[in-house]
């Protein structure tokens, strides 16, 4: 490959290093000059221009990065069409992505021309998340070269991508009078969002005394209940102090075995997996109480994917073992634009508050603007504007609520912790099938109710725009506000979400653009109180 300044007369069929403008046309970086651009340039005024020309043996960037992405074996992976010398990958299923670094490591140190990037090894990954990207950083490189990255892919895979599997899951919760009850309905909660991903469910719960006996009596009956493919947790009401403990001693007394305790994973330390003939037992640390990352996911996800961890394998958590609260990794910006009527926006409207502010003057949501409900113009304004399919989460009068939606297309869902703050409702709307697996939701509040079906549209028509990679914000005046659209990489953070908190936080720290789109006083305009009703033109009711 030779790189270097040519005469503008001797460029053709060179490719462009450089962007360049020719009578009003933009000639991208890799572009190939044809004899009529060549012409252009001359016209312009230029008498040199940078290029590269490849020499017998070459291969031009694209071909390369296509080469070489068809060689990764494997299953359950899409790549899209190389562009600009890239290719990413994508997962196809939701599953654990696997990496061997080893092979990831000999593949990158064959010519520096050659890069492939990819997420940590034993990650969990959605369907449709890019997951790794190869790019050819020159405009060209050595067939050899490119043939010697196809033979390493064809001996030695370099990642995987392990479906999960649904599992039907038995939490086992012993019981002492230091435990409230309230703990281990927020465990049952918890674990129960941490099985979404995998399309498991928590099957049944089962409360016992905190004792072996009491521990190997649930786990016979959890395993006795016929369930396919059977997933028994252990959440003890204390915490492991010795390898003999009630948990681990409740394994071995229902005819297992503790394969290994204890986890270099912290907060993770003291958890326990056990076996009882072939079906996997966890004994799940404390913390796992949290939706915070911590070893018990490690050891979760694992086992969701059919890769049941060996004492080997969780000897070998230390490095990388000491965690913290670790955000869920934004997709990358892909460079293949996807088809904007494709990207699909779900509407959540959030109805479920129990309206405290109002006092004795009625319920917001059912003030009449215009003759209508308030939440049935939210509703109908977030269906007009083109979200699809539209989900309410009702709480409070959840009925009363329910009734005045009677003739719109739309879903209710009912959030039985709704008095727990804003989080819960957003974690029962993500919970419905349609608005998971959806691009990107649109969350609205259900007592605005100046925002318009046109303000709607503007901002699912921005986020499409974007490629569902970015976070779509509605201001006013620059000022940020509400409705907003999340994008599906965020969806997990979402799920973590506990109390009277929304997504401003997961928006602020999720690494994704966030783009503003201005929509007027509409963006800051809810009614919280009988006044607010009332000046904003509403009549109170019911």
């Amino acid at each position: 490959m030779k790189f270097g300044p040519v005469a503008v007369t001797e460029a053709e069929g060179a490719i462009l290093a450089h962007a360049q403008q020719a009578e009003g046309r933009r000639l991208p970086k890799g572009h190939r000059l044809s004899p009529d651009d060549v012409q252009a340039l001359i016209r312009t005024g230029l008498s040199e221009i940078i290029v590269v020309r490849l020499e017998p043996g070459d291969l031009g960037e694209d071909e390369a990065a296509d080469r070489i992405s068809a060689a990764f074996g494997g299953d359950h992976h899409s790549v899209t069409p190389a562009r600009t010398g890239r290719v990413n990958l994508h997962a196809s299923v939701n599953g654990l992505f696997t990496a061997d670094r080893a092979v990831v490591d000999r593949l990158n140190r064959i010519d520096p021309a050659m890069t492939f990037a990819c997420l940590e090894s034993h990650v969990p990954v959605m369907d449709g998340e890019m997951i790794g990207t190869v790019k050819i950083i020159p405009l060209g490189v050595a067939e050899e070269k490119v043939e010697e990255a196809v033979r390493l892919l064809q001996e030695a895979s370099a990642f995987a991508v392990h479906p999960f599997q649904a599992h039907a899951v038995t939490l086992i919760a012993t019981e002492l009078p230091s435990l409230k009850s309230s703990v281990m309905d927020k465990t049952a909660r918890v674990l129960a969002r941490r099985l979404v991903l995998s399309g498991s469910r928590l099957a049944r719960e089962i409360r016992c005394p905190h004792t072996a006996e009491a521990v190997a009596s649930s786990l016979k009956q959890a395993l006795s209940a016929g369930d396919e493919d059977p997933l028994p947790i252990i959440f003890g009401a204390s915490a492991m102090t010795d390898f003999d403990d009630v948990i681990p001693a409740g394994i071995r007394l229902a005819g297992g075995e503790v394969v290994h305790a204890g986890l270099p994973v912290d907060p993770g330390n003291l958890l326990v997996l056990g076996r009882i003939g072939t079906i996997a037992v966890i004994g799940a640390p404390g913390c796992a109480r949290s939706p915070a990352e911590n070893g018990f996911d490690w050891v979760l996800n694992r086992i969701l994917a059919g890769l049941v961890p060996t004492p080997l394998d969780l000897t070998g958590f230390g490095v990388g073992g000491l965690l913290k609260e670790i955000a869920t990794r934004p997709a990358p910006r892909d460079s293949v634009e996807d088809e904007p009527a494709k990207i699909t926006v779900a509407g959540l409207v959030l109805a479920a508050g129990r309206a405290s502010r109002m006092g004795e003057g009625g319920h917001k949501l059912l003030a009449e603007f215009s003759g209508e409900p308030l939440v049935h113009r939210s509703a109908r304004v977030v269906s007009e504007g083109g979200a699809a399919p539209v989900t309410v989460v009702t709480g409070h009068r959840s009925q009363d609520v329910e009734d005045a939606l009677t003739d719109l297309d739309v879903a209710t869902v009912y959030n039985p912790d709704y008095a727990s703050g804003m989080a819960s409702s957003l974690v029962s709307g993500l919970l419905v099938p349609e608005i998971a697996s959806s691009d990107g939701v649109l969350v609205m509040l259900a007592d605005m109710p100046g925002v318009s079906a046109e303000d709607i549209a503007a901002l699912i028509t921005r986020f499409r725009q974007e490629q569902g990679r970015a976070v779509i914000r509605a201001v006013s005046g620059g000022k940020r506000g509400n409705p907003v659209i999340l994008p599906r990489s965020t969806f997990p953070l979402v799920l973590k979400l506990q109390g009277d908190t929304g997504a401003r936080a997961i928006i602020e720290t999720c690494g994704l653009a966030v783009v503003d789109v201005e929509i007027g006083a509409a963006a800051h305009l809810d009614v919280d109180t009988p006044e607010a009703v009332l000046n904003a033109g509403g009549v109170l009711k019911g």
